[in-house]
This record gives structure tokens, C-alpha cells and sequence, in this order.
């Protein structure tokens, strides 16, 4: 890099930064997909591409209630036996998506997300677990499965069947365990009902439980967070994320208007805060850091546990298949989905069409997201930076042909300039210094292509 570029970047990193800015969970965002013309048949996207260790994911897009922060793909309720034919419309699409892979096609992990997949009934559950199984060809005992479930729908009879199912690793998502903050997010839940359903998990002998825990809510206090991290830390669960909170448009939050930037600066200051203070009191319980987000018991089974989530960095490798009108799949050239809303009648108007399409409707790809040009490396780099461990510079070689100090001049130059870089790495590895993981929801953006940011840029909110 020129000594021009050089100041050029350390210009623009004294600039100030809002830490947080989006949340990469996924690379691209659902919101760079256009529809596919023509739509490609998914033996023609799975072609070529290695099935031996792929990963499942079935979404379920219902929920019990929707907490005001929520802009996931989901809907309240499921009347008139909708549960039902949605499960119907899954199956067809099992048969569909396994007629396009090879016969040869191994699941090394599989994941039930959403929505909430414990909104099913225990029998749903048991027919969700047989789609893995006989339609798909996953075994679940073998492979890690992941469940996510509200502490609402984390009931005996469900989780009896995810554990004989051989469910690895239960998500309940909290929040907090602080009433008075769980209604101001829109989350009405009791702090007693919260310890039962833990006390179900456990019971259950599920593995390794995970607990969400949101910072940043209205009203939320240092000593508040505190008793939240207190209350989730009794359980010593084997996994914790801490989310910070997000308020998006179309949500119940995001419609209660902008209090403006300078609001808004304030309220960085304090997620920030926030951050640290869980950051340093779980690392201080023995906790690992695995990236911004997630911290892992030290003493608990490690990655065998599976993918914790649809949107964990983890998650989003090549060799994703998904089932389900909310899902994602990914291959090495071309990513794809259904459509996505946030707006509830929209996404009512979407599963309704999921569940009346016949089955050869399911054999072709219908949005998605062409992984063209440089956009492969980007997304490399990116899912390997935001984890704490950072990035294998000779993995990068062997699986570019490049480095990536030479794809990615100004952007790295610009991380340095910040500290968000870990100088004391060893020279083949770029790792985020304890800075630069606080800061990566500032990061990852900054890795987003041209034209990924031109489609998120120009997708209209529905």
C-alpha cells in the first residue's frame, strides 16, 4: 500500500465511527437477493458442489408473540390448521431439494430455527424431526442438532422429543430477567416463567443450553444488566449470546419513531458500556470469548454442539441447504431463499403461497444472489475476522490463490488505523483486537462489495 493510501486510510479511521451499525449475521443480507431469471433448477446449483459434510436447516415461521425488536421472517399465531399445511408444503419440498443432490449427500449438522420451532406441537416436532430424517436423510443422533424455543413453548412433552431426537443444543431466548425490561421490548414474559422453562432444559438433559440476553433496552441500568447476567449465569449454561439491542424499521419498536442522533449517540455510548461490562464479567466466570456475541463455557463441548443459529458466522458456510420459506441455502456461485418481508401481512401473503405451491414449484431457485466477482473473498474474510480466533492468512492463500493484505489494502489499513487489529497475532493470522470485536458490527459492513451495498441500498422494506 502507497504512503498516499496509507494516510489516506488513517484519515478516514480518525473519523468517528457509530459502533453499531448492522448486524452481519449473513453475506450478502436477504435484502441484496433479487429474484433469479431465469429461475435455475437446484440440481444445476448443486452440481459440482461437495455434499459430503452439508448442513440442514428447517425454519419454522411462527411464534407464540412478537417481541417489539423482532424483524425476523415470522408471524403470530397459526390458525386454521396452518401448522399443519405448512409442514405438508416442507415435506414436498424435502422431496424436492433431495431429488436435486447427489445420492451421496452426508448431513454433518443440522439446526431447527425461525420463527420458533417449539411453536409446534410435541407430535409437529416429531414430524419435523422425520422430514430431517427420512425425506432429507439427516441422522440426527449422529449429527449435532441445534433447536431454538421461547421459554413460552419450552414445555416437557416438546422438549422430551427434541432430546430423544437427539438434539444437541437448546437456544432459549430471554432477553432479559428483568420484567420491567422484557415489556419494554415488547417481550411480555415473567421472570418465574423463565426459571421454570430453564429448569425444563435442564431436566431434559439437552447438552448444552445457550441463553440470549439482549443490552441496550429502555431503561436498562448497569446494575440491571448485572442481575440479568446474575440470574443467567445460575444455570452455568454451556453457551451465552449477548445481543445488542437493534431498533428496525417495520418493527414494533421502529414504529414508535426516531428520537435522533443525538439520541442515538448516547445510546451507542451505553450498548457500548454495556458490552464491556458482560464481556468482562463472563470472561471473569470462565467463559470464552467466541466472537462479538457469543461466549462459550470454557469446560463445555466445544463445536461437535453444532450451529448454534442461522444467523452464527458459523452457520453460513457453503453447503447449506434450508427448508422452509424463511431459509437460506447456499452454494459455492449462488445464494438463495423465498422472499423476505418484515411487515406482517406481507409475510402471512408469502407462507400462504409456500404452502399452496405444488411440488415441482420447489425445484427451482427463486431469489438469491449471485457470488460473483470478489464477493467470495469478501465473505471469507469477513466470517473468519468477526470470529475471536480471526482469520488463517494461509487458509485464505490455498483457498484464493492471493493474500488477502493484497485484496483488501484499504479496508485492513483502516482496521489498523483504529486498533481494531490485534498486533500481537502471529504473522500469518489477522485477529481483531478485544476494540475491534466491540466495534464489529462497524466492521463487517465495511467489507460489504459495491454492489451489495447498492441492492441492500435500493431494496424496498415490505
Amino acid at each position: 500500500m502507497s504512503t498516499m493510501e496509507t494516510a489516506a486510510a488513517t484519515a478516514v479511521a480518525a473519523a468517528p465511527v457509530r459502533p453499531y451499525q448492522s448486524y452481519v449475521y449473513a453475506y450478502p443480507h436477504k435484502t441484496a437477493y433479487r429474484p433469479l431469471r431465469p429461475r435455475p433448477a437446484l440440481g444445476e446449483l448443486w452440481a459440482g458442489e461437495d455434499q459430503r459434510a452439508l448442513s440442514l436447516y428447517l425454519h419454522i415461521p411462527f411464534c407464540e408473540v412478537r417481541c417489539g425488536f423482532c424483524n425476523l421472517f415470522t408471524r403470530i399465531g397459526a390458525p386454521g390448521g396452518l401448522t399443519t399445511a405448512y409442514l405438508d408444503a416442507l415435506e414436498r419440498q424435502a422431496g424436492a431439494v433431495r431429488a436435486a443432490l447427489d445420492g451421496g449427500a452426508r448431513f454433518a449438522a443440522a439446526a431447527f430455527g425461525g420463527g420458533t420451532p417449539t411453536f409446534l406441537t410435541a407430535a409437529e416436532l416429531t414430524r419435523l424431526c422425520d422430514i430431517a430424517e427420512l425425506r432429507m436423510g439427516a441422522d440426527l443422533r449422529a449429527a449435532p442438532l441445534s433447536v431454538e424455543a421461547s421459554p413460552a413453548t419450552a414445555t416437557a412433552d416438546r422438549l422430551a422429543v427434541l432430546a430423544e431426537r437427539g438434539a444437541t443444543r437448546l437456544s432459549l431466548g430471554v432477553q432479559s430477567f428483568v420484567d420491567s425490561e422484557a415489556r419494554a421490548a415488547v417481550r411480555p414474559q415473567r421472570r418465574a416463567d423463565v426459571e421454570a422453562a430453564l429448569g425444563r432444559v435442564r431436566e431434559a438433559g439437552i447438552p448444552v443450553l445457550n441463553i440470549d440476553l439482549i443490552y441496550g433496552i429502555d431503561g436498562q441500568t448497569a446494575d440491571s444488566w448485572r442481575r440479568s447476567l446474575d440470574a443467567a449465569l445460575a444455570w452455568r449454561p454451556e453457551e451465552l449470546y449477548l445481543y445488542p439491542l437493534y431498533v428496525r424499521p417495520l418493527t414494533g419498536l421502529g414504529r414508535q419513531g426516531d428520537a435522533g442522533a443525538a439520541a442515538d449517540a448516547r445510546w451507542d455510548e451505553q450498548r457500548l458500556r454495556l458490552y464491556r461490562q458482560g464481556r468482562d464479567q463472563l470472561l471473569g466466570e470462565g467463559y470464552e470469548q467466541v466472537s462479538m456475541r457469543m461466549f462459550r463455557r470454557a469446560d463445555a463441548p466445544g463445536n461437535e454442539s453444532g450451529p448454534s443459529r442461522e444467523d452464527d458466522y458459523a452457520c453460513q458456510t457453503d453447503g447449506m441447504v434450508g427448508l422452509g420459506c424463511g431459509a437460506r441455502s447456499y452454494t459455492s456461485s449462488v445464494h438463495y431463499s423465498f422472499d423476505y418481508a418484515v411487515d406482517m401481512r406481507q409475510i402471512r401473503s408469502i407462507i400462504d403461497d409456500y404452502v399452496a405451491r405444488p411440488a415441482e414449484e420447489f425445484g427451482r431457485a427463486e431469489v438469491g444472489h449471485r457470488m460473483s466477482g470478489d464477493e467470495p473473498r469478501r465473505r471469507h474474510l469477513l466470517q473468519s475476522l468477526l470470529q475471536a480466533e480471526g482469520a488463517s492468512l494461509a487458509d485464505y492463500r490455498a483457498r484464493f490463490g492471493t493474500d488477502a493484505g493484497a485484496d483488501f489494502p484499504a479496508e485492513l489499513a483502516r482496521f489498523a488505523a483504529r486498533g481494531w487489529l490485534d498486533e500481537s497475532a502471529a504473522p500469518d493470522r489477522l485477529r481483531l483486537s478485544p476494540e475491534g470485536l466491540a466495534h464489529s458490527d462497524a466492521l463487517g459492513p465495511e467489507l460489504f462489495s459495491p454492489a451489495v451495498r447498492a441492492a441492500m441500498a435500493d431494496y424496498d422494506l415490505k
